[in-house]
């Protein structure tokens, strides 16, 4: 089995969610169409059929691959959540 590359998966976990910022603060069909091609990018490249499920693959495997302390900032009451949901 294939297992994509940690920073390329991260670059598009960032996408997203910046995505998904940008959708909430001003809808704009340019950026929701930005944000399917993204979704689906994820959902290709982590084997997933949705997006939740995407991402939490790829919340995985960041974690797997070492990668956990660049995605997330360990704090005191951290609920372990997803950034990129």
């Amino acid at each position: 089995m294939l297992v994509p590359d940690p920073k390329v998966v991260r670059t598009l976990l960032t996408r997203y969610a910046s995505l998904k910022i940008a959708q909430a603060e001003r809808e704009r069909a340019e950026t929701a169409r930005e944000l399917e091609d993204v979704s689906y990018t994820l959902c290709v490249m982590m084997g997933a059929t949705s997006i939740h499920d995407a991402i939490a693959r790829a919340d995985a495997l960041l974690l797997t691959a070492g990668g956990a302390s660049d995605v997330t900032t360990q704090t005191e009451g951290d609920s372990g959540l997803s950034l990129a949901v």
